[in-house]
């Protein structure tokens, strides 16, 4: 007695014999009737939306976007595929494709025989073109109408389409398990790789999956992915598309047995240009995948050090091209305690003392000071506004130089007061920065970070720094023909700067050539900067919090600076060397500059009444040492316009005195400089040793 189930196994069997017996009679029988059915064929729609790419400078993918029902498909040719893949897909799924006319009547023939003579389906009579024609109209191939109506579709691809048109759309469309489809979302997802440098064990396992994807995914079904792997890599051999060693040294190989997750390099520059593009598919930037890998790595490795808030970003750019070849906008674009969603790079923030390089070049091509001008450390008052330097301390007569190096605040000020914030503004937009005013008028806080600036902003400055103060303006677009800035300042400014700023300590614990850099600590202790550059590279790295609130103790110098360094380490074994100073350069001491260079003075001061001569401190002497009477430290003066302030070791003592002999208060025992500043700014300097009374 037949069972139920036996009889519908049967019916079912006789169901697909027929239909395959169907098929071949009107193959057999074919007539113009059938050329005109094949002709009259409306064919699907064969240009499937496939995943949106970015790619770095050599190709290589940095990120992909599903499509919008979630199924990752990534757009693929023959010509992207390991070319052995190839020969065993077609040898195991349709050894004559390209020979027949999109269905196979041998094929069928074969499976008809075999199926009468087992009393069930044995192996399939359907081609690739068959098995395109199912996938692109999402068909069944249970009933022989459904067979019918594939043949059919076959036959019209292959009248309408080339043999590689063909092979492109199965290796796009063929299912691979859960969301995948097409070959290079499956190479991939299963092996981290382009399909075009597969091993053997690979390629067999990835011509077995679209069979039965569910059944034989090596992360559900080790051995069943198995099984299939070694019956491909079986009939390769036969075949004599691999010799036989290697296919058993293949069968052999572990399978991987988890999905991989796709490639997500860049994430925020991804979704930055594909939001300013969103109806292009691929994109093809000058990022470099490999350095970008690297330095996510050191960057989240320096943002976990500082704390578990802390954000972070870097941008590296070639100074000749203007390339950006990485770009990293937080430590992990999926942690939401960093809010790494949010694209540090291009966060508007306080550049804190970075914009001081800028200043000074631009004083150095106005005429008003040289590296080795002396200027005056001393307190000023602009309407009011009294700039502090960041440790308190006041250094009276300093080289420009060093005022640079030290970062000094009131410098910077004095400086950007003679030139004109509006000047300094100007020059940042000739640079090709978009600074951002809250107030809509620049003042003279400006120099100290009162402007908005973005990482990507500040690279740039650094890139015509770096190119000899006219650069080229910054581009991740790959094989973008390189795009000038204004003129900034002249090469010998630009090499100025090189030359002071390369005089910087290396930070502690870093091991590297000498390199110019610039730190910055915002006000509140809210953004970290350094920013840096040899002869062919800017880098610039920012750390704080994404959400602006301070972070208490954090300093350019000690956090951003080390981070700097290890960048530059990271990019490349050895420092490119710096550009050979120009001809016209002064390479000379204070002294012998020319009389104008040899002191600032601001430019008013030519309408102004002269000033009396410099003061002169007659007591104490250099070097005296000094047994103070009373607690108090007598001071006798001559010269200068009164009243006089007096800073001791960088902090005033003493302010508006009205005579030239003074009683004061004892800055304590042991070495001290004191420094006498007159009405119109003019110094003196004595370094004595203080004794206290017995």
């Amino acid at each position: 007695m037949i069972s139920p189930g036996g009889a519908a196994r049967r019916s079912g069997q006789g169901r697909w014999s027929s239909a395959c017996l169907v098929v071949l009679i009107l193959l057999v029988l074919a007539g113009k009737g059938i050329d005109r059915w094949v002709a009259a064929a409306v064919l699907p729609q064969t240009l499937a939306e496939t995943s949106v790419e970015v790619r770095d400078r050599t190709g290589r993918l940095l990120r992909a976007y599903p499509v919008d029902d979630g199924i990752w498909r990534l757009a693929v040719r023959a010509g992207d595929v390991d070319p052995d893949y190839l020969r065993m897909l077609i040898a195991y799924e349709d050894k004559r494709f390209r020979s027949h006319i999109g269905v196979d009547p041998l094929a069928m023939l074969r499976a008809v025989g075999q199926a009468v003579w087992h009393r069930k389906p044995v192996s399939g009579g359907s081609t690739l073109t068959m098995q395109v024609a199912r996938l692109l109209e999402n068909g069944t191939t249970g009933r022989w109408a459904g067979k019918l109506r594939q043949v059919r579709l076959a036959l019209a691809l292959e009248r309408r389409l080339t043999k590689d048109e063909i092979l492109a759309l199965y290796l796009t469309h063929a299912p691979f398990g859960g969301n995948l489809e097409g070959v290079r979302a499956a190479s991939y997802a299963w092996f981290g790789k382009e399909p075009n440098r597969l091993t053997p064990a690979q390629s067999a396992l990835l011509v077995a999956l679209p069979q039965s994807p569910e059944t034989r995914r090596p992360d559900r079904s080790v051995e069943g992915a198995r099984i299939a792997r070694s019956r491909v890599l079986g009939r390769s051999a036969m075949a004599g598309i691999l010799p036989e060693e290697v296919a058993r040294q293949s069968a052999l190989a572990p399978l991987t047995q988890a999905r991989r997750r796709f490639p997500m390099l860049a994430p925020h520059l991804g979704d930055a240009l594909r939001a300013a593009a969103p109806a292009q598919r691929q994109f093809d930037v000058s990022l470099d995948a490999e350095l970008q890998e690297r330095l996510q790595f050191v960057l989240k490795r320096s943002a976990d050090a500082a704390g578990p808030r802390l954000s972070a970003a870097m941008i590296v750019a070639d100074h000749r091209s203007g390339e950006v070849i990485a770009s990293l906008g937080a430590p992990d674009y999926t942690d939401p305690q960093r809010r790494g969603f949010v694209d540090m790079t291009r966060a508007i923030r306080s550049p804190g003392s970075t914009l001081k390089p800028l200043i000074y070049g631009l004083a150095f091509d106005e005429g008003l000071v040289h590296p080795e001008t002396v200027i005056r450390d001393v307190p000023v008052s602009f309407a009011g506004y009294a700039p502090q330097n960041f440790d308190g301390v006041f250094r009276g007569d300093i080289r420009v130089r060093d005022a640079l190096r030290l970062s000094l605040n009131t410098s910077a000020v004095i400086l950007t007061d003679a030139l004109g914030p509006s000047r300094l503004m100007v020059a940042m937009r000739q640079a090709g920065m978009q600074p951002s005013l809250p107030g809509g008028k620049a003042g003279l806080a400006v120099s100290l970070g009162g402007v908005g600036v973005s990482l990507f902003d500040l690279v740039q400055l650094y890139t015509v720094l770096a190119a000899g103060g006219q650069g080229p303006e910054l581009t991740v677009q790959r094989q973008r023909s390189r795009r000038e800035t204004a003129r900034v300042m002249s090469p010998v400014a630009a090499w100025y700067l090189a030359d002071v700023l390369r005089d910087l300590p290396t930070p502690g614990g870093v091991h590297g050539g000498k390199l110019p850099y610039k730190t910055g600590t915002s006000y509140g202790h809210r953004d970290a900067w350094a920013v840096g550059w040899d002869g062919a590279h800017v880098i610039g790295v920012w750390l704080g919090r994404a959400d602006g609130t301070p972070v208490p103790g954090v300093f350019g110098a000690d956090l951003a600076a080390p981070l700097l360094f290890e960048a530059f380490a990271t990019l490349k074994p050895d420092l490119a060397p710096l550009a050979p100073p120009p001809s016209n350069a002064l390479i000379l001491g204070s002294a012998e500059l020319p009389l104008p260079l040899q002191r600032f003075q601001p430019r008013d001061l030519a309408f102004s009444d002269r000033p009396e001569a410099a003061p002169d401190v007659l007591f104490p002497p250099e070097q005296a040492r000094v047994t103070l009477l009373d607690g108090h430290l007598p001071l006798k003066l001559r010269g200068g316009r009164l009243p006089f302030t007096v800073l001791a070791n960088g902090v005033p003592v003493a302010r508006g005195l009205q005579a030239r002999a003074i009683d004061l208060p004892s800055p304590g025992p042991g070495h001290a400089t004191l420094v006498v500043i007159d009405a119109d700014g003019q110094s003196a300097r004595v370094t004595v040793e203080i004794e206290e009374a017995g």
